[in-house]
């Protein structure tokens, strides 16, 4: 069998605030993420283990902008694992209402 590894780096900053998130995959250079989501199954207690970090520079809009596209990504994912068609057309329906009233909820904040 074959391995392969990701490798991730975070640096805290005096308050162990995530500063900066690098991560590499095998034979692929270093890379900078503002955010990151990890999920794993623990099959024996039948629950999710998650890990979930942003840096501290990362504004509220791209926030939404990456839980829209993981929504999207997650929709995906168990479309090929169950090909549960209104599943992922609930998903994806979900993920489009929560940009829309983010960005409508923007829009009534801005100054004017």
């Amino acid at each position: 069998m074959e391995k392969s590894s990701i490798n991730i780096d975070i640096t805290l900053d005096e308050n162990k605030v995530p500063a900066k998130i690098e991560w590499a995959a095998a034979n692929n250079p270093l890379q900078a993420a503002k955010a990151m989501m990890i999920g794993f199954w623990d099959a024996t207690d039948k629950s999710a283990l998650r890990i979930d970090l942003w840096t501290k520079d990362m504004m509220v809009d791209e926030m939404a902008d990456f839980y829209y596209q993981m929504f999207m990504t997650m929709a995906d994912s168990y479309k090929r694992a169950t090909h549960d068609e209104q599943a992922v057309k609930d998903i994806k329906q979900f993920a489009k209402l929560f940009i829309e009233k983010f960005r409508k909820q923007q829009q009534a904040n801005a100054p004017k």
